[in-house]
């Protein structure tokens, strides 16, 4: 039997068997040619049971194919989820500007405010002491702790407010024409 007949007897066995296996119809083809180069670069008149061990060559490099397939998959939806993690984690820089400012607005507020109120706010959101605990460190009623937060975040959000209108009023004299 030449490789021309080896080839013709067999192909469309081998064939149907990686397509099966694949379910991909390229591939089954592509490794179809794959497994007659293996068969011809070996001994192949030699084997006893030709059709059951080219077979055997066809199965084992489907499988092959298979879990370079599956590797290459695990590493892509890795390689996906480290970029999902990372975008997640990462910052824009407009994000970090903006945190920037803002806790430079937040600072700046907190100084233009009188020294028993800046003293409430900065124990209640920078110490993140309680209401009970802001009152026991400075020694006053809780009532009072409370009157002061209220008044000192009055106070610093009119001002964020005026802040606000400000700088709109200077964004729209920059408009384009």
């Amino acid at each position: 039997m030449t490789e021309r007949e080896l080839f013709v007897s067999y192909n469309k066995d081998v064939y149907r068997t990686c397509y099966y296996m694949l379910r991909n119809a390229q591939d089954a083809e592509d490794l179809c040619h794959d497994v007659f180069i293996t068969v011809f670069r070996q001994d192949w008149r030699s084997v006893e049971h030709t059709r059951a061990w080219i077979m055997r060559i066809a199965m084992n490099q489907c499988l092959n194919l298979l879990k370079r397939k599956q590797a290459q998959l695990k590493k892509q939806s890795q390689v996906q989820l480290l970029h999902e993690q990372s975008t997640t984690l990462v910052k824009s820089v407009d994000t970090i500007v903006l945190e920037k400012a803002a806790g430079e607005e937040w600072e700046e507020l907190l100084g233009q405010l009188p020294e028993k109120l800046m003293a409430v706010v900065t124990l209640r959101y920078i110490g993140e002491l309680s209401l009970a605990e802001i009152a026991e460190s400075l020694k006053i009623p809780v009532g009072t702790v409370k009157s002061r937060l209220h008044k000192a975040l009055k106070i610093m959000r009119k001002k964020l407010e005026q802040n606000q209108n400000l700088w709109l009023k200077g964004e729209n004299q920059f408009g384009t024409h």
